[in-house]
């Protein structure tokens, strides 16, 4: 079985939509690559919304036309002879964006075709059937490929709104886990459904890891919680306004409650910071930078005809960010 990288593997995930997580996800990636790291964003969201965010539309409309031919570059072209039933996977390299150290393998739609294969493998999984094994770890196969061959440093999976089987294998392969919340009444309900179905994932990889062939292809199986990133929130002098305040500490409350107890009766390994001191960072309501920064494939801070004053917020927001993460992690 081949070695796993050294790469960090993260994912920004709340299956929960409209939480900013795409956004969240690329400006905390971009921030560790202008600190000189080599980052690799992986568009596992069927709705391309990273490829979207950092391509062209003739690019994009290139990379989805030509994802089924030879020369494909999407990350179904990658997988296709897996779900085909061919082989393993395939090097379809890795997309440089504008953006120094930051790299994209680009999204397809047809990523609901190797979800539906994910599925159909799982349960084969509990029988220790080497197909099911390999099906379900080709893609933990084809990024630990990457790492090695261009020497990563950081690996973020961008997940679409579901607690389906592709987000499953993902949060199973990752080494740790941010979770970003609006402050909102629906961002709380979710941790509900989100405690309960991580720990059903991790204790069925468990029972699949006791069974599995030697030198089977394995997942790591151990996603460790590294914080909570509140978002999209407005702000009262020099701070949350009160309404979105209020749930925030709500938020805070359930995620001890409904997260972190359950993964702590598992393993206290899963919980990579302490409950007290769970806030990775927090970005308020950076209003029209952001629909700007989609429209210009950048980063908030390099907005072009943006409010200075908020680019500058958004740089500290973020730089900061990408620093306490690299702490908490070196700390583990």
């Amino acid at each position: 079985m081949t070695k796993r990288h050294k790469t960090t593997r993260l994912t920004i995930y709340n299956h929960k939509g409209g939480v900013g997580k795409t956004t969240l996800t690329i400006n905390l990636a971009a921030a560790l690559a202008e600190q000189g790291h080599k980052v690799l964003l992986i568009d596992s969201d069927p709705q391309c919304n990273i490829t979207s965010y950092l391509c062209e539309d003739s690019v994009v409309d290139d990379f989805l036309d030509n994802s089924d031919e030879e020369d494909g570059k999407t990350v179904w072209s990658a997988l296709k002879p897996v779900v085909e039933g061919d082989g393993a996977f395939r090097d379809v390299g890795i997309y440089e964006t504008s953006i120094d150290g930051l790299f994209l393998l680009p999204g397809d739609i047809r990523l609901s075709e190797y979800e539906i294969e994910l599925s159909e493998n799982w349960n084969k999984c509990f029988q220790g059937n080497r197909r099911g094994l390999n099906v379900t770890t080709s893609l933990s196969a084809l990024v630990n490929y990457y790492s090695q061959t261009y020497k990563l440093d950081f690996i973020f999976f961008d997940t679409g709104p579901n607690i389906g089987p592709l987000n499953r294998i993902i949060l199973l392969d990752c080494d740790y886990f941010v979770v970003p919340g609006a402050c909102d009444l629906f961002s709380v309900r979710a941790l509900k459904t989100l405690g309960a179905s991580l720990t059903k994932w991790i204790t069925e990889w468990e029972t699949i890891l006791n069974i599995a062939p030697d030198e089977s292809p394995l997942l790591q199986g151990k996603p460790a919680f590294l914080g909570y990133v509140p978002q999209g929130f407005r702000v009262y002098g020099q701070g949350m306004a009160q309404w979105p305040s209020h749930y925030h500490a709500k938020f805070d409350k359930e995620l001890r409650t409904s997260l972190l107890k359950p993964l702590e009766r598992i393993s206290r390994n899963l919980i990579a910071v302490p409950a007290a001191k769970a806030k990775l960072g927090e970005v308020k309501d950076f209003a029209h930078l952001v629909q700007k920064s989609q429209e210009q494939g950048v980063p908030l801070w390099k907005v072009q005809g943006g409010p200075e004053y908020q680019t500058i917020e958004a740089k500290t927001a973020f730089s900061s960010m990408a620093m306490e993460l690299k702490r908490r992690i070196k700390e583990v």
